[in-house]
């Protein structure tokens, strides 16, 4: 006779779940209530890193997902430290990130009424499920396989999204009988209707000056997006999101550009464009958007895409992989134009290259200098910082397989140095920098000790203007005077080594690139300061979602 189901407990049955789907790392921080939850880990394989926050912790979670496309997993306890997690939720969200949080709950027969238990937290479920595509309170312990089962497969069919899990912390302990865990079923990638891709390479056939915009969702279509827009000749600008969907060095790339108003006028005056997963919003134009005259294709596995801000003429709902390649399996086209977009490409970039002036002209040397050190494959993320949006975005170019992680439409401060453990943590091989200010910074610096522990090589370039540099310039340009921007000089370097990583500082380029080496092969984060003066407003644009890029003081020099 075959034994029945074993007696486990509800914590030991969320760990057997999230191995049964392949999780080999989780962070997070053991509290009170998820003890039951880090007392498995070990047996069944999964390593922890412990960031000193939620924050840092769900940042590092995205971060590794984003790069490795495998879901993110955080694990923290009840109350202050799932609110504490929350800002990473709602960057993942934004930016659609396979995110899962598990946390424990309140008791399972808990009153409404308070009742003073420790991390009480009313609503706690109930506030998660505005932050996420689900939050799911389990209520046995043979629920739990269902309900991470059910998030994976949320993460794998449609626009992935942040999940939350809720198990009664008086469930994590409970000892209840509980068959195998049931596993996500493989999914075959969501293909769109043919007489629409047929109608749409039609509009591309025809079009004399087609364009393509590429968002987060055209990572895993990188060679066909590619070969499309050779065929085409079409002239090719990503979102944020989008940064190394597209090699940036191709003479068709525009790169992230579409804050410039050369290239929104380009785009309203092309008659086919094809946007390929984004939403085509004003986090990524950084302001009102273009009114397009030609034929506009969405191609999204998010069938609420279609009637966004710019409602698709042309719908295709399902994988940008399995589109592109039936795009391409369609009617072919000469080239026409190809010589004329390569020269449109030029003018459109030297256009918007020619508004760059004062302080985001004087990062452009800098940014070169990292630009000739990184190798390749090398992962950059970065911040909500002016040295980010302005700079890095529009002026480092990344080719693939070299990725760009950034914080958009959400805007979200900190999001680099944990991001950056995250990417680090799940493919140490690879080189990372992460690129924030000295405001940024801030909000998560104590995730150094987090890097110093893992003693992995990690630069962090942070451009230090003395305080919140995006709103003391939009604060002048109201003609307002700046208040509660200005910060109290700060050695960030000598904050580095109090951690016990390394503190470097770049007055120069060429000092930017010998630090940059040094720092890619030591163990353990290095903290580069490039000192600038606080600036004036820029001449374009600010993003609307921009947040404080800041900067305090001096670093002693290594």
């Amino acid at each position: 006779m075959a034994a029945g189901p074993r007696a486990i407990t509800g914590g030991e049955a969320v760990v057997r779940a999230l191995a049964a789907h392949g999780t080999d790392l989780a962070f997070g921080i053991p509290g009170t209530h998820n003890l039951e939850i880090y007392r498995h880990l070990a047996a069944y394989g999964i390593r922890h890193i412990a960031p000193r926050h939620e924050q840092g912790a769900g940042y590092a979670a995205d971060g590794l997902a984003r790069v490795t496309g495998r879901p993110g997993v955080a694990v923290t306890t009840a109350g202050p430290a799932l609110l504490n997690i929350a800002a990473a939720v709602g960057q993942a969200w934004s930016d659609s990130v396979p995110l899962l949080v598990v946390s424990p709950g309140m008791p399972l027969r808990h009153p409404r009424p308070a009742t003073g238990l420790l991390h009480e937290t009313p609503g706690q479920s109930e506030a998660f499920g505005h932050l996420t595509a689900s939050s799911h309170r389990v209520s046995s312990v043979a629920e739990i396989g269902a309900a991470v089962a059910r998030a994976f497969t949320l993460f794998r069919t449609g626009r992935p999204r942040p999940v939350h899990i809720e198990v009664p912390l008086d469930l994590l302990t409970a000892t209840e009988p509980a068959g195998p865990p049931p596993t996500a079923p493989a999914q075959l990638p969501a293909r769109p209707q043919p007489d629409t891709v047929r109608a749409a390479a039609g509009a591309l056939e025809r079009a004399r000056r087609p364009a393509l915009v590429l968002g987060g969702g055209a990572h895993g279509a990188r060679a066909e997006a590619l070969a499309l827009a050779e065929r085409l000749g079409a002239p090719v600008v990503t979102t944020a999101n989008g940064k190394g969907a597209f090699p940036e060095s191709h003479p068709l790339s525009l790169g992230v550009r579409l804050h410039s108003p050369a290239v929104q006028q380009w785009l309203a005056d092309s008659d086919a464009v094809l946007a390929v997963g984004t939403e085509l919003a004003e986090s990524d134009t950084w302001s009102a958007l273009p009114v397009l005259t030609g034929t506009l294709i969405r191609a999204d596995i998010d069938p609420a895409q279609m009637y966004a801000a710019l409602p698709a003429d042309i719908a295709l709902v399902g994988d940008a992989r399995e589109i592109l390649r039936g795009l391409l399996a369609g009617p072919g086209t000469a080239g026409a134009g190809r010589t004329a977009a390569h020269g449109t490409v030029a003018d459109l970039r030297s256009e918007a290259d020619a508004a760059v002036t004062g302080p985001d002209a004087d990062r452009l040397p800098y940014l070169a200098a990292i630009r000739s050190v990184l190798p390749p494959a090398a992962v950059l993320t970065s911040d909500s910082a002016q040295c980010c949006y302005h700079g890095a975005l529009p002026h480092l170019p990344v080719d693939p397989p070299g990725r760009c992680l950034h914080p958009t439409g959400f805007g979200t401060l900190g999001y680099a140095l944990p991001a950056a453990i995250g990417v680090k943590a799940g493919e140490p091989d690879r080189p990372v920098v992460a690129l924030s200010g000295d405001g940024g910074l801030q909000f998560t610096v104590q995730e150094l000790a987090t890097a110093v522990e893992l003693a992995l090589p990690l630069p962090i370039v942070v451009f230090d203007n003395g305080g919140y540099g995006e709103i003391r310039d939009e604060m002048t340009a109201r003609g307002d005077t700046p208040v509660a921007v200005d910060h109290a000089p700060l050695d960030l370097g000598a904050l580095a080594r109090a951690y016990g990583g390394h503190g470097a500082r770049a007055d120069t380029p060429a000092a930017l690139a010998d630090a940059l080496r040094t720092a890619l092969t030591v163990a353990g984060p290095t903290v580069i300061t490039v000192p600038e003066p606080p600036a004036p407003p820029p001449p374009f644009p600010h993003p609307p979602s921009a947040a404080p890029c800041g900067a305090p003081a001096e670093e002693t020099a290594r």
